[in-house]
């Protein structure tokens, strides 16, 4: 099947899971690729090769994933006047149904409780008696106790149709029917086995607080919203219980807690930076007026973009929010910038009045305000359409970004000084709004004047500072996504084989239906639980075997404000005790969500050598002090009976491997589900299984006793064609991309993903890998490799776009040039800023380091503009450049101040997700301040070398021999 499938275009990882009876393939597809297609594609090319399968195998299933996630809700249903066995059946006939029918609503998988049978259990010693074997009893039952259509028939002048009924009515009934014996004899199924309704082998079971319930979980479909499908579910739990008076369905577990808080600390963040902004406006103003209409320029960009977001088919998620909350003070900063000029002109021309000082600063900072819009919009825009995962970020922060800032663009246009016009007044307070006037000011024109005299020292000196900010970025770890504090813990427990659950545990859940509604401890609240089921598994329903030697313990410690250690901490600190315990493999972020791991995947075709290569891998990882937990994903070698065929004496006796494989199957656990004889009830079917008695299972002379028919029917013993060895043997294969893999985990302890690749990747093993056994980069290495990858090419890309963009507002090539020698200085306090709060340049960083490529040119805009409008006006170089930092220094500063106010309440890392928030943030303000600070007397200097560039190669054109034909002859003036 996969070299079936391998051919299809666009697949990007095939992933095979072989298990006892069972293998399931997963192609994984690049993003972008139409679902429905492939789904068909991938069928079409199966059912090509269906005759080369195993005829006795089930028609393959295939089906295209609709969940997206793990489970976001999990709930304990109690009812005292159930049994477990109805309250099982319950959960999935009633309550899965009825939350299928929600919008979003992708599976509702039941977790613990008990399946219903018909048990036939089998009697050794009565099999031997009678001479039949337990395949030859499980046929005829299937055969006999069974209802069909048989045909039509017409009887008069109408028609009937055929049906032949064998069904049992009642298990008196199935347990009188007759069994054919050897030799024409016939006795009843009763007199050869035990036949009870009973319920299936406990293999899965679940706990809350120690003690048994019956649950389930909620997973939604991709594209829906978690916290409507939470809401949903919640609404029609309350239903049910109204619907059956005495059942109670409690939540226990929910993911979409964590995602509520990161909504409202997005808001509140939004909120705090706001008002921040607002008041550094306010500060620097001192007119509430002016203040007021730059306060009304956030909400008139922020409800348009909402329309935008809604246009696009975008949720409030964390990425959007995220979005506008990072862009809040550049909202501001367009109306900061008109306010600011329409203000100075005002106080010092009052006699002009309000609407001629919104008019001249109107057009005066036109140019600078639509470049400054412009810079950012060229950086997000194509970066919002970059391909694989981490398009997927960049795309909805890109977008939203874009669309704010085009929306306060329009505000601070046409709005800002229409209401500046008829709001303001003129006040007293005139020739004061220049920088120069002030202490401050003065020894900044100073040190401007002194690095305007010496140039060659204050470029050396800025080269220096960006050859300094390179330095520092082997210093800064890399990663991709830093692990969250979910308040959730979910851990994976793999002990050594034992048997399914015993006897006793099933009796204290029939005897306590309703211990899952007692009170729980938001600090010990563990859930031990199986795996989730596959996808494609019908709702309610557990399509595994099971594994007991599997635990998925969750601990709940409760919100982050009323806990003493963070979930990091919490799992360093548990993760001693649990390995204490001999022969247990211990995982935490065994729901996908949680936890931060570090993996490597080995593949190769050779078994041994790249088994080998794991274990000597795991063993060296192990030596990694800031590394725990290094373990193989694979599963432990299981216990085994192997059953040997005696060729020659099997071939004496006519005994084939298949019927000796049937009987020990049939024996042990029952047939196949799809084989299994059913049993009819009003409502539905149950299955029938025939199997030895439980004690028999337990011995092996039982098994040894065990009759296979041989030729001529004849009943052999096992032991007489077979012997039964001990042995051990994988419990799982699994292939990736049609080879097998190895995979090997451990839990970073809050180091970044990048640095424990590095560590992993110097061990020797990784150096010197076996013939044949190569490392392939998949999950979150993968991913971040393609992060950094695109996020090279996306920061070329719009540094290229934004020069453009200033070469077609500026109508030139050269001064763009100066106004893009910020983008370097704003490097150095990005990278500082990070490795100052020892944070990784994961994917949230790379964001904010985009986003500062497109705002820190706002500095150099707005004075190289302004420096050329004055030369036009009649200002030599030197005095156009002190008097374009006379006017345009004070809005500088403003904005910077008002956009690193507006980011430090995510910055200070309050509230939920600042894991992942915080480095956007903090690269951004670091970006600013060091932007800021140094393009106020670099950006002038290099203005001036720029100058001196363009005249030099001017004066280089002019003095070219000019041809006497092509060349017209020119006047003086022209």
């Amino acid at each position: 099947m996969e070299d079936a499938v391998a051919g299809l275009g666009d697949v990007k990882h095939i992933t095979s899971i072989v298990q006892d009876g069972t293998s399931t393939t997963v192609i994984e597809f690049a993003l972008g690729k139409d679902v429905d297609r492939a789904t068909n594609d991938v069928r079409d090319k199966i059912s090509q090769i269906r005759a080369d399968l195993p005829a006795a195998i089930r028609d393959p299933i295939i089906s295209r994933i609709e969940i997206t996630g793990g489970a976001i809700l999990t709930y304990t249903v109690a009812a005292p006047a159930m049994s477990t066995e109805r309250l099982s059946w319950f959960v999935t006939d009633t309550v899965a149904k009825s939350l299928l029918s929600i919008s979003g609503v992708a599976q509702v998988n039941r977790i613990g409780g008990v399946e219903r049978e018909i048990r036939v259990a089998l009697r050794p010693d009565r099999l031997l008696a009678l001479g039949i074997t337990a395949v030859q009893v499980n046929q005829q039952l299937r055969d006999a106790n069974i209802n069909l259509p048989g045909g039509r028939g017409t009887l008069g002048a109408s028609e009937q149709s055929i049906r032949t009924l064998g069904s049992a009515n009642s298990v008196e009934a199935l347990a009188a029917r007759p069994i054919i014996l050897p030799g024409g004899r016939t006795a009843r199924l009763g007199d050869l086995a035990d036949v009870t309704d009973s319920t299936a082998e406990i293999r899965t079971a679940a706990r809350l607080n120690g003690l048994p319930v019956v649950a389930f979980e909620v997973l939604r479909t991709r594209g829906s919203s978690e916290v409507k499908v939470a809401r949903a579910v919640a609404e029609r739990a309350a239903l049910l219980e109204v619907q059956h008076p005495g059942v109670e369905v409690r939540k226990v577990t929910s993911t979409v807690a964590f995602v509520e808080a990161g909504f409202w600390a997005a808001i509140d963040a939004l909120l705090v930076g706001s008002a921040l902004a607002v008041f550094v406006v306010w500060l620097f103003l001192r007119d509430w007026r002016a203040t007021a209409v730059t306060c009304i320029a956030m909400p008139l960009s922020l409800i348009p973009t909402f329309l935008i977001l809604s246009w696009l088919g975008y949720a409030l998620s964390n990425i959007t929010l995220l979005g506008l909350t990072l862009v809040v003070g550049v909202l501001v900063d367009d109306a900061i910038v008109e306010i600011e000029n329409i203000v100075r002109h005002l106080r010092t021309h009052p006699e002009r009045g309000a609407w001629r000082a919104a008019m001249d600063a109107s057009e005066e900072i036109g140019l600078a305000v639509m470049a400054t819009t412009g810079a950012i919009l060229a950086v997000f825009v194509p970066v919002a359409f970059m391909p694989g995962i981490p398009g997927q970020f960049f795309r909805q922060f890109g977008l939203t970004v874009a669309a704010a800032v085009t929306f306060s663009l329009i505000v601070a246009r046409m709005l800002t000084p229409l209401m500046g016009a008829y709001l303001l007044k003129p006040t007293t307070r005139a020739g004061s709004e220049e920088v120069g006037d002030g202490r401050i000011g003065r020894r900044y024109l100073a040190l401007l004047g002194w690095c305007l005299g010496h140039r060659k020292t204050t470029l050396a000196g800025a080269t220096g500072f960006f050859l300094l900010s390179v330095a520092l970025v082997p210093l800064i770890p890399s990663d991709f996504i830093p692990a969250a504090d979910r308040g959730r813990s979910a851990m994976a427990l793999e002990l050594a084989p034992v048997p399914p659950w015993p006897i006793p545990m099933r009796r204290s859940a029939a005897r306590r239906p309703s211990c899952a509604t007692g009170p729980r401890s938001p600090r010990s609240s563990p859930r031990s639980a199986p795996p989730a089921s596959p996808a494609g598994a019908r709702h309610g329903q557990h399509h595994h075997p099971g594994r007991p030697a599997q635990r998925q313990p969750h601990h709940h410690p409760g919100p982050r404000a009323e806990r003493a250690l963070t979930q990091q901490q919490f799992e360093t600190a548990i993760r001693p005790a649990l390995e204490a315990i001999p022969g247990t493999r211990i995982r935490f972020g065994a729901d996908g969500m949680s936890g931060a791991k570090a993996s490597i995947t080995l593949i190769g075709d050779d078994a041994g050598r790249l088994a080998a290569a794991a274990r000597e891998l795991e063993s060296q990882m192990r030596g990694i002090p800031s590394l725990s937990g290094a373990r193989s994903v694979a599963s432990l070698e299981r216990p085994e009976l192997l059953i040997v065929l005696r060729d020659a004496r099997a071939a004496e006796l006519g005994v084939s491997a298949a019927a000796i494989g049937a009987t020990a199957r049939i024996a042990t656990i029952g047939d196949v589900d799809q084989a299994l004889a059913r049993f009819n009830l009003p409502d539905r079917q149950i299955p029938i299984r025939v199997m030895l008695a439980e004690q028999a299972r337990d011995d092996l002379d039982a098994l040894r006793a065990l009759r296979v028919t041989g030729r001529l029917d004849l009943a052999v013993p096992l032991d007489a064609v077979a012997e039964i060895r001990h042995g051990a043997g994988p419990a799982q294969i699994d292939r990736l991309d049609r080879v097998r893999k190895a995979t090997i985990e451990a839990e970073t302890n809050g180091m970044p993903l990048g640095e424990a690749t590095k560590l992993i990747a110097a061990l020797p093993i990784m150096q010197a890998l076996p013939a044949g056994v190569r490392e392939r980069e998949v999950g979150d290495k993968e991913v971040m490799g393609e992060l950094f990858g695109g996020f090279i090419m996306a920061l070329g890309a719009g540094v290229l776009l934004v020069y453009l963009v200033l070469v077609l507002l500026f109508g030139g090539f050269l001064q763009p040039l100066t106004i893009m020698s910020a983008l370097p200085l704003s490097l150095g306090g990005a990278l500082m800023a990070l490795l100052l709060a020892q944070k990784a340049l994961g994917v949230s960083a790379v964001i904010g380091v985009l986003m500062l490529m497109g705002i820190v040119a706002k500095n150099s805009i707005l004075l190289v503009e302004y420096a050329v409008e004055a030369r036009r006006a009649g200002f030599d170089r030197g005095a156009a450049l002190v008097e374009a930092a006379r006017k345009r220094a004070r809005p500088i500063v403003m904005t910077t101040i008002a956009m690193t106010a507006g980011m430090a309440h995510i910055a200070a890392g309050i509230g939920a997700d600042a894991e992942f928030r915080a480095p956007m943030a903090l690269v951004v303000i670091g970006g600013l301040i060091t932007s800021t600070l140094l393009s106020l007397v670099v950006v002038p200097v290099v203005y001036t070398v720029v100058d001196d560039f363009g005249a030099w190669a001017l004066r280089l054109w002019r003095r070219r021999p000019a041809d006497p034909v092509a060349a017209p002859a020119l006047s003086p003036g022209e």
